[in-house]
């Protein structure tokens, strides 16, 4: 533990990437868990009456060391992975299952922790003790401490399966991505992709040792594909390939994994008492049940569906009127949505990526913050970096304080996930009246430069760079006493507010016209272009509302009760069923690639982000009522949201925020699915 430990001699004792070997991991785990059962086991051994500090209080603190260090390596194994830290990983998981099974299966700690629970009536608590109290105390019993000792032995068999499946199952997702690409050496074959796209693809071949053109099923190569290239059956390749991941019936299939992993969530949920995986997790979300979740999409699904197949019939109708398509299929969506986007707007990605310049845009996100709550952001190149892609920032208040470290890491690479998340490398907490300040990190993956152009972002890559930057205000400005408490620890349906409200901010003229910038001229972004952007906002919105309600239906279809799953591929087409706009495609399943839900947290939960919308549409109406830069309403906001993770239950500090429980029209009106 020590050798680990002595490499964390940097500036803000930030992670020490370039000293650490992977043949530490394994050594320092060991020592690691070693050192937060030492810390565990002074709790238990405490002779003196349990208190809040000598036992809740210290639980909290607990570990420390180890979950650093789990920090660093499962962030790694996300964003610059290889085969032997997957090994290490399939390794360590175990061991971390079964420390904390050894500590919430602990009968003699558990006791002490119901000691203070049953008595708190007794304790004069602050709203945040109080809320570590019952965290604490549910924690325990949610992971078997009331369970006799044949059932905590099954619930730590079913933990270390599960801990194992679920990294399986990325593994084979990653492996399925990075073994593709598909190969072109006619330039002819390219018709209708932009310039930047093709000097992209170009350079991908080059360093594959590759001539022509090369394009894989990662986000930034795949998606200027299938929404420009003209021949169909390029596209239609492509859009199988990416759909057919792990679901090839070979080494990386992941069937027999999502059968597995939701069979024992089952068994785990009903094990405790619970009807369901879903009633298990929802009990500890704003939602609170699934009939509830259910409800909500349903009710959803009303306002969006005769706007979605209106939507897909004008969609149809159009690629017909164009090309003669007699039936629209999914390799058909993007290409055309795209064309008539065009039509019907005059405006197109490749008209706005030029004011969308990557560094230009970042900077903007920046200046939003320091408007709004008073953090500036500086460049340094004195702290640790696991990748050169990497950027540090120095985050500070107006007075010259630090507040945070952020790291950002935009490019895809061999080794890095798909997709855009924001992590921590380092939680605030306040010890020893020390405010131990965060180090957040933001991951991306968009188009990298070339050796003629900058990054320039599409649109869409604009709100996800806003997107991921509000999860990481919500970490940068935490403010709370407790590790487990702050930043983004709060319910999963309350986590996606701090993140989806700032992507409103794009489409404001006031906001634009900081950072939309024309990379070579440095002319602001037009007037009309704008307007235009707020006008295509709702652009198909009624098909977009459509998918992401599929997505959560088919996570509640899986998790919502106890079942057997026969064949992924028809449970999955029946839980689409309301919700299908396309043909089906048979060499296609979605669940086998779906990693929010079989590898992420997001089980149970994707409706989270529909639920987030309602209430980031309710928040931002707020900010628009009073000005969009409204220096109190943005206080309000970092002082009842940003800086309180989870010390109270979201629906007190929104209603302190916003002085009233947030209202679905607003998202409604937004989407222009009610007038």
């Amino acid at each position: 533990m020590t050798l680990f430990l002595n490499k964390f001699e940097k500036k803000y004792n930030s992670a020490p990437f370039s000293n650490i070997n992977l043949t530490d991991y394994k050594p320092a785990f060991e020592k690691c868990i070693k050192k937060a059962k030492d810390e565990i086991n002074s709790i238990i051994n405490n002779d003196q009456n349990p208190t809040f500090q000598n036992t809740i209080e210290a639980l909290d603190f607990a570990g420390e060391n180890l979950d650093r260090l789990s920090s660093i390596f499962f962030n790694l194994n996300s964003a610059e992975t290889s085969d032997e830290m997957q090994k290490i990983a399939q390794e360590i998981s175990p061991l971390l299952t079964e420390f904390s099974n050894d500590i919430t299966l602990n009968e003699d700690l558990f006791k002490k922790v119901k000691i203070i629970f049953d008595n708190k009536s007794t304790l004069s608590l602050t709203p945040e003790q109080n809320t570590l109290l019952e965290k604490k105390y549910k924690g325990f019993v949610r992971n078997g401490a009331l369970l006799n000792e044949e059932q905590k032995t099954k619930l730590r068999e079913i933990d270390t399966k599960l801990a194992k499946l679920k990294l399986t199952y990325g593994e084979n997702v990653l492996a399925e991505t990075n073994n593709y690409h598909l190969h072109i050496m006619e330039e002819s074959k390219l018709k209708g992709l932009p310039e930047g796209a093709k000097e992209a693809a170009a350079s991908l071949a080059k360093s594959k040792e590759l001539d022509g053109w090369a394009f894989t099923l990662d986000y930034p190569s795949y998606i200027p594909f299938v929404t420009y290239i003209e021949n169909r059956e390029l596209r239609k390749e492509l859009s199988i390939a990416a759909g057919k991941k792990g679901f090839q019936n070979n080494e990386f299939d992941n069937q027999d994994n999502i059968k597995d992993i939701v069979k024992f969530r089952h068994e785990r949920a009903n094990l405790l008492g619970y009807n369901s995986h879903s009633h298990f997790v929802l009990e500890e979300r704003m939602a609170q049940n699934p009939e509830k979740v259910i409800s909500f999409l349903n009710n959803l699904l009303e306002k969006a569906k005769p706007a979605a197949e209106q939507e897909f019939s004008e969609l149809t109708s159009f690629a017909k009127e164009l090309d003669g398509i007699e039936k629209l299929e999914k390799w058909d969506g993007a290409y055309y949505s795209e064309k008539l986007k065009q039509k019907r707007f005059s405006l197109d990605d490749e008209k706005l990526k030029p004011y969308f310049k990557l560094e230009n845009v970042l900077n903007g996100a920046f200046t939003i913050a320091e408007k709004l709550y008073g953090i500036t952001f500086k460049e340094i190149h004195d702290i640790d970096k696991y990748h050169e892609d990497v950027q540090t920032f120095e985050v500070s208040d107006l007075e010259g304080n630090f507040v945070a470290l952020f790291y950002t890491d935009f490019f895809p690479r061999k080794g890095k996930r798909n997709g855009a998340w924001m992590t921590s490398y380092k939680p605030q907490y306040i010890k020893n009246n020390i405010n131990e300040r965060p180090h957040i990190s933001n991951v991306c993956n968009f188009t990298p430069p070339t050796p003629t152009k900058p990054s320039l972002l599409t649109f869409n890559e604009v709100t996800t760079l806003f997107h991921e930057f509000g999860h990481g205000l919500h970490g940068m400005l935490a403010n709370t006493t407790y590790p487990s408490l702050s930043g983004t620890s709060v319910y999963w349906d309350f986590v996606e507010l701090p993140s989806q409200i700032m992507e409103n901010w794009c489409y404001e003229p006031e906001a634009l016209a900081l950072f939309a910038k024309h990379y070579e001229t440095g002319e602001i972004i037009p007037q009309e272009y704008v307007e235009k952007i707020k006008e295509s906002a709702n652009f198909l919105e009624g098909i977009a509302t459509m998918r992401q309600i599929s997505f959560g239906l088919l996570d509640i279809a899986y998790h919502g009760k106890v079942q057997t799953i026969e064949d992924v591929k028809s449970f999955e087409e029946t839980a689409f069923e309301s919700t299908k706009l396309y043909p089906d495609v048979i060499e296609n399943c979605m669940s086998t690639s779906f990693s929010h839900i079989f590898q992420g947290g997001y089980s149970s939960g994707y409706y989270s982000y529909k639920w987030a919308e309602v209430l980031d549409a309710d928040a931002f109406a707020y900010f628009q009522e009073e000005g969009i830069f409204n220096k109190e309403i943005a206080t309000k906001f970092k002082e009842n949201i940003l800086s309180k993770g989870g010390t109270e239950h979201p629906m007190i500090l929104y209603k302190k925020f916003r002085g009233q429980e947030p209202k679905p029209d607003a998202l409604l009106k937004r989407a222009g699915l009610i007038n």
